[in-house]
């Protein structure tokens, strides 16, 4: 199934999932060193890049439903979409909590950090079913696919499916 927002031919949600993905959990990341070393520098750290994860989450977000509302009714996709969809709007839903409650100095108490690791954790799990949508399902994958196809951008291609963004 042809994803519907696409940027040069290629899926614009599966474009912008990367970024929210890496800051929150490199935010994840600097909070554990911060832990270890009481070092407020990763703390400062840690508090931007969960920033920016939840702003760059936010842009994602409305790609991969439009996407999801292409799926028909009734299929494993729709529902797997659903669970990817809802579960990572928790996950900005955690991030936002702990970044919110983090203090004017960026210091996090251990109690605000579960709320970005509890974040991580479901996030590895809606990846996966990000993974199982693409990879097993097909969703966001071009009817076209195959090992020998032309390049996105052919003009064969683009002329085909006018409704791309970046022409």
């Amino acid at each position: 199934m042809r994803s519907r927002v696409r940027l040069f031919g290629h899926s614009l949600h599966q474009m912008l999932i990367v970024f929210p993905l890496g800051l929150l959990a490199t935010g994840v990341l600097f909070d554990i060193i911060y832990l270890a070393r009481h070092d407020e520098i990763m703390a400062a750290v840690s508090y931007w890049m969960i920033a920016a994860g939840i702003i760059g989450g936010l842009l994602a977000a409305p790609f991969g439903f439009l996407d999801w509302l292409a799926i028909p009714s009734g299929t494993r996709a729709k529902r797997i979409g659903a669970m990817h969809g809802g579960g990572n709007l928790i996950v900005v839903l955690l991030f936002i909590a702990s970044w919110w409650m983090r203090d004017t100095n960026y210091s996090p108490t251990t109690a605000v950090m579960v709320w970005s690791f509890a974040g991580a954790i479901l996030a590895l799990f809606t990846g996966w079913l990000g993974g199982e949508l693409v990879d097993r399902l097909g969703v966001g994958v071009d009817e076209d696919a195959n090992l020998d196809a032309t390049n996105s951008l052919h003009a064969h291609h683009e002329a085909r499916h006018a409704h791309v963004i970046g022409k």
